[in-house]
């Protein structure tokens, strides 16, 4: 996918409009004529539609759609983009993977805490989505009268039209039924066309699938990472298909079908997913990256190893600094890294003790602490996470995880050699401190930080927009589960247990024997961990309510002076014994909000708001 700046968008238009000539064509104007003329200029607006859409792809939070008046022209445009690193953070920290930390976010600012009401404010997908369907619509109805070759035309056109699917799915996995928009609407339009009503939820899923299979052949035809083909087609459509199946087999229909879909469709919806996901495998174009031999290593560097065989489509990163060398990048190396770190924070995720503990040991045992055992005698690190998934090192830092040379140092309290605890940052004995040197002073600290997609040796300066790695959008490690999960909801146990295991032995972990949907869902929480799943996962099955209301913890690591072990305590009630997670049944769909139904009085509001 290139990536053009608005700024170079509008010196291509001002360059076009500022030729010389008799008709004196206005200077402050971009006329039809100059873009819809011009391929260099059609490709250019198309550009800018995937970056708009990228700034969203992220999960970006409602402070970057308000920074402006909800258009790109709004002179914020460093803003967008350097803001991306905390999209992906926010939507895992809202889930049952990490507290959240201290980013203008943190905690998702009183969201996870049942904050979500009838202002809405949170993930939103709908004032730009909206501004970005409008310049789809008016690409696609205008491309195929413009004097371009028309192979170029139809790949253009089948491309804007898998972003008008991309952002509808998007919105119907938040709102459910939205309005359907897909002709470029006017002022003089009529009252219906210009205030229209939303679609029931089951129009907008079948909108987006329908879509995809009219337009997937005329994508591009080779595997591009940065540029959606055939195959991501077919990830959309089975990722949206196993929503919608999920939606009708464990959701109500309310509002007549503005929210819910009926049960009789589940099946259908899942024989969709299964399909379009097999049609990806069959391909042989993309595979599980095993490249290396280490398990661990070989884990990380599906995230780093750009153009690998599992990255099907992605936001591509370069490691040119967007804040002060024009590049494109973001800041996800830099919010959740551990020290050294320019302004002594990072590890925004701060994941829970029971994220940690859902990574199993190589055997296939269960990975789950003896809390009150822990909490006795002294333990060394491999005591504690000996022999588990080589995915726990891949992607969750700890105590005396190795970084940077040295490594992770997170204890908070030295056992001197008379037994005395000391407990206070300053405290040290023998030239040891009391204190690590992380930073565990505030109060999201948890003993997890994140090191999936984390660049070790890469440095990340001061300027907090340096991060390289691609942001990935459809990998081949969720075809696998898509197909597990829709298989085994059609009744197919064995292929459902050959696609996890697939997983699980490129992981190095034991092989299951049998398949339940519980160890389905477990695979993938722990697969796809920190890669924005989890929470629309929750939201789909209808979980969130009992995974999502309910208190966790951390740990805590007191060095002992004499063994160079740790007294372990478990730190409960993590999020605040006085505001604990709470996420209630009107949740599992946004509202569309008191400004939105007060603009447009033919939109109703979700239930419960």
């Amino acid at each position: 996918m290139k990536k053009l700046s608005f700024l170079l968008f509008v010196v291509l238009v001002t360059a076009n409009s500022c030729k010389k000539n008799l008709d004196k064509v206005p200077l402050d104007l971009i006329t039809d004529n100059a873009v819809w003329n011009d391929p260099t200029l059609i490709d250019a607006f198309l550009t800018m539609q995937y970056t708009l859409t990228t700034v969203m792809v992220n999960e970006a939070p409602t402070y970057i759609e308000n920074y402006g008046s909800g258009s790109p022209v709004d002179g914020q445009w460093d803003i967008y983009q350097s803001e991306q690193g905390s999209g992906p953070c926010i939507v895992n920290e809202i889930a049952d993977e990490g507290r959240g930390g201290w980013s203008i976010a943190g905690n998702a600012g009183g969201y996870k805490a049942g904050g979500l009401n009838v202002n809405g404010g949170f993930l939103e997908w709908w004032n730009y989505p909206y501004y970005v369907i409008r310049n789809l619509n008016e690409f696609i109805e205008r491309v195929p009268s413009s004097p371009v070759d028309p192979a170029f035309a139809k790949k253009r056109i089948a491309e804007a039209r898998f972003l008008r699917a991309f952002n509808y799915f998007n919105m119907v996995k938040r709102y459910g039924g939205v309005p359907l928009i897909t002709q470029v609407q006017n002022l003089n339009d009529p009252q219906e066309i210009l205030y229209p009503k939303r679609n029931t939820e089951k129009e907008i899923y079948d909108y987006v699938i329908a879509e995809l299979d009219a337009i997937m052949e005329d994508l591009v035809p080779t595997a591009q990472f940065g540029r959606p083909n055939k195959w991501a087609a077919l990830c959309l459509k089975s990722r949206a298909s196993l929503y919608a199946g999920s939606i009708a087999k464990y959701g109500t229909v309310q509002l007549n079908g503005l929210v819910g879909i009926p049960a009789s469709a589940a099946d259908d919806y899942f024989r969709k997913a299964d399909s379009s996901a097999r049609a990806v495998m069959a391909s042989g174009i993309y595979s599980l990256y095993n490249a290396d031999a280490d398990k661990v290593t070989n884990f990380k560097n599906i995230f780093l190893k750009k153009g690998n065989v599992e990255m099907i489509f992605g936001k591509q990163h370069n490691y040119v600094d967007a804040l002060s060398g024009g590049g494109n990048t973001w800041s996800y190396d830099f919010v959740q890294r551990p020290k050294p770190h320019p302004w002594n924070i990072g590890m925004e995720n701060a994941p829970y003790l029971e994220m940690a503990e859902e990574f199993e040991h190589v055997d296939g045992t269960s990975g789950t602490l003896n809390r009150t055992a822990i909490q006795q005698g002294l333990w060394s690190m491999a005591d504690l996470w000996g022999q588990k998934d080589p995915r726990f090192y891949a992607t969750l830092y700890t105590q005396e995880t190795p970084w940077k040379g040295g490594f992770v140092d997170f204890h908070k309290g030295l056992i001197d050699a008379n037994g005395t605890v000391l407990e206070n940052e300053g405290d040290a004995y023998n030239g040891v401190a009391a204190w690590g040197n992380q930073n565990i002073g505030g109060n999201f600290f948890t003993g997890f930080g994140v090191i999936k997609l984390l660049q070790e040796d890469l440095d990340i300066g001061s300027s907090w927009s340096n991060s390289g790695t691609d942001y990935t959008v459809f990998r081949y490690g969720e075809v696998l589960l898509n197909l597990a999960e829709a298989a085994y909801e059609r009744g197919n146990a064995p292929d459902a247990l050959d696609a996890v295991n697939a997983i699980r032995t490129r992981a190095g972990i034991a092989p299951l024997l049998s398949i339940t949907l519980d160890a389905i869902r477990h695979e993938r929480k722990v697969e796809l961990a920190f890669e924005g799943h989890r929470y629309w996962d929750l939201r789909r099955w209808r979980t969130a309510v009992t995974n999502l209301t309910r208190s966790f913890s951390g740990l805590r690591f007191i060095l002992d002076y004499n063994t160079r072990k740790y007294r372990i305590e478990v730190l409960n009630d993590i999020d605040g014994a006085n505001n604990p997670p709470k996420f209630f049944q009107q949740n599992y769909y946004f509202p569309i909000t008191l400004g939105r139904t007060g603009a447009n009085p033919n939109l109703i509001e979700n239930p419960g708001y």
